[in-house]
This record gives C-alpha cells, sequence and structure tokens, in this order.
C-alpha cells in the first residue's frame, strides 16, 4: 500500500530509513509513485547526495545503496 506524505521529508525519510539502505543493498520505487509523492528532480537530487546510483526502467527506479562503482554485465 502506498502511503500519500503530506511532506516530502517524510516520504524521504521513510525510503531512505529501509534495511537495504543502511546494509548497501538495492531499494526499487515506482516512477509513478515518486512523481506523485515528491517528484523525479528532488528523487535524483536525494539519490545523487547520499553517492548512491540510480537506474530507471519498466516504470521503475532501482536505487543502489552504495557509492562503490558497479558493472552492468548484460
Amino acid at each position: 500500500m502506498n502511503i500519500v506524505h503530506t511532506h516530502p521529508e517524510d516520504w524521504i525519510a521513510q525510503v531512505f530509513s529501509a534495511r537495504a539502505v543502511s546494509r548497501g543493498g538495492v531499494i526499487r520505487r515506482s516512477t509513478a509513485w515518486v512523481d506523485r509523492e515528491i517528484g523525479r528532480a528532488r528523487f535524483i537530487a536525494e539519490v545523487s547526495s547520499r553517492g548512491f546510483h540510480l537506474l530507471e526502467g519498466g516504470g521503475q527506479f532501482v536505487v543502489i545503496c552504495n557509492p562503490a562503482p558497479y558493472r552492468v554485465i548484460v
């Protein structure tokens, strides 16, 4: 269930407090949900400010919550 927050900061705090973030894992969010909640530009800025990597495909954003370099194999 998607929760609509009144403040973008609440939404950002929820997304980036996921266990996967603290473990350097991966989180995935619908592009439509991001657009509705905080806007694409703000989300990109938040990901970038953390030094993470952001991929987009199939209506989803995939955030690699690790600043280390990565390589796309296929």
